[in-house]
């Protein structure tokens, strides 16, 4: 190749380079979001966690005009959701909407993890905070904490409690070992099943979140007969609670939602996700609805979600010891 050539050659490709350059910067500057983003929940449909991630997703695709899908990767104890979570690409459009199952109990309920709470993620928002309902069958001679207990002692190796999540289970535990009670649990893959065959009459008794019971308690198809917050609910007002009902100091059982993205995600997308939460969460027809299944708002930042994860893996560990819970 002669010069001449070689300098026309070398001019056209700087040309076109330079064409290309600014399609290249425009495809790695393009806004956040500018393609659909997923939401990977641990928990099946229906489930309380799930009703609140579309209650979320349904806005934010409103807001920014892309879809946000809902993923619904339930069962194994979140362990498939949070897996996947933490093996996508941290861009923002894969995130992680979960309970405390994942980031509070397993981490003290299982000696190994495929995932590591803390490490593998980026806290999002903390969202809310909710109660369990103590539930039993209608057809039972059953109207109070009193009642149930006197049942169990008197129906010894014939009383089963379903639960459907590692909060249902520990609240469960936790009343069997305070209460010094004889009771079986059965474990369901979602709190809704567990609740179906609690309705049906199959299983006696259920600790299940509000989110999934509410609605058949104010039906009348099930019983309530306790709250495990330490002070009663709006919602239900005259609804004692566990430590009131059965005598039992201290008792409590706290559920929560969460948004994390994977590990790396870039701080700006991280802050951007969490300003639209809180925003979302101030608006008064989601406050409202949230009050309406007994949940508590909990806007913050990401730090704030960051220390309240490594709080809640500590009280979750005081909590399997005292409930005596098996570590598997």
């Amino acid at each position: 190749m002669n010069g001449v050539m070689r300098m026309v050659f070398n001019r056209r490709s700087a040309l076109a380079f330079a064409a290309a350059a600014p399609a290249a910067v425009a495809r790695a500057e393009e806004p956040y979001p500018s393609r659909p983003i997923r939401f990977i929940v641990a928990f099946p449909a229906g489930s309380g966690t799930d009703v609140r991630a579309r209650v979320f997703s349904e806005r934010i695709a409103a807001d920014w005009g892309q879809p946000v899908v809902v993923d619904n990767r339930g069962g194994a104890n979140g362990f498939l959701a949070c897996e996947a979570v933490a093996r996508a690409r941290p861009d923002g459009y894969t995130m992680l909407f979960t309970a405390n199952t994942t980031h509070g109990s397993n981490p003290a309920m299982f000696r190994r993890l495929p995932y590591d709470p803390i490490a593998d993620f980026a806290p999002v928002a903390l969202i809310s905070q909710g109660q369990i309902l103590c539930v039993v069958n209608n057809d039972l001679p059953i109207r109070s904490m009193r009642d149930l207990i006197a049942y169990v002692k008197a129906n010894p190796n014939r009383v089963s409690f379903a639960s459907g999540s590692a909060s249902s289970r520990a609240a469960g535990e936790l009343f069997k070992t305070m209460a010094n009670l004889d009771i079986v649990n059965v474990p369901y893959r979602s709190n809704p099943l567990g609740l179906t065959d609690v309705m049906s009459g199959n299983i006696q008794m259920m600790f299940c979140d509000t989110t999934t019971a509410l609605p058949q308690v104010r039906a009348g198809r099930v019983r309530a007969l306790a709250v495990t917050s330490r002070v009663r609910i709006a919602v239900l007002p005259d609804l004692p609670t566990v430590e009131e009902a059965a005598d039992l100091p201290g008792y409590e059982m706290l559920t929560w939602n969460a948004l994390y993205a994977p590990a790396r995600t870039p701080p700006e997308i991280v802050n951007k996700v969490n300003a639209k939460i809180n925003e979302i969460l101030a608006r008064p027809d989601v406050a409202e609805r949230l009050r309406s299944e007994a949940a508590i708002v909990r806007p913050g930042t990401p730090d704030d979600l960051g220390r309240f994860t490594r709080e809640e893996i500590e009280k979750w560990r005081r909590i399997v010891r005292d409930a005596n819970m098996p570590v598997e």
